[in-house]
């Protein structure tokens, strides 16, 4: 019986202080960690549409067109572009990518309908060749595309000057932005 008075050993309270800090201290870490992993390990997506206009021919036909930037950390995919909420038909959009041109210019609306499979139209002060796209466009990160549209729907005489907006649908987002209907001539 004197050897266990004699002993000296950690009061329950100060055992269980001990205990409490230990366990916040690795969950700490823990979290830290994961924290860690995730956010440099997974990239986000982010477009920035801007320069965007909706313009409306007396001759009949309208048209939109936007700027595009991916400064997100990984590729996208543009699912759909939508005027006023309706949906455009591919086969209206023609598209140009760059990677090295930067478009601080204003987008301006062509003299003629756009047609054909590709269409020559001035963008930053050179010719650029657009392509007519038949399904979904691909935007790899740090690139550029401007999107000239041909007959959004819904255009009509009457939606000059009144805003409209202008929808970029991917997987994860959309992104929208919204435009004055402009008389073209």
């Amino acid at each position: 019986m004197r050897l266990l008075r004699k002993k000296k050993g950690l009061s329950t309270v100060v055992t269980t202080l001990i205990i409490l800090v230990v366990s916040v201290l690795l969950a700490t870490i823990v979290t830290y960690y994961a924290i860690n992993v995730t956010t440099t390990r997974v990239q986000e997506e982010a477009l920035h549409p801007h320069k965007q206009h909706v313009w409306y021919n007396t001759s009949g036909w309208a048209q939109a067109a936007i700027v595009i930037v991916n400064t997100g950390g990984r590729d996208v995919v543009l699912d759909m572009i939508s005027v006023r909420g309706q949906e455009c038909n591919w086969t209206n959009i023609y598209y140009w990518r760059t990677n090295n041109v930067t478009v601080s210019n204003d987008l301006e609306v062509t003299s003629t309908n756009i047609t054909g499979t590709t269409f020559d139209i001035t963008v930053q002060g050179a010719v650029r060749t657009f392509q007519q796209t038949t399904d979904d466009l691909t935007l790899k990160s740090g690139w550029t595309i401007v999107v000239y549209i041909m007959n959004p729907d819904s255009i009509a005489l009457n939606d000059v000057g009144i805003p409209v907006g202008i929808t970029v649908f991917t997987a994860n987002a959309q992104y929208k932005k919204e435009a004055i209907v402009e008389a073209a001539q």
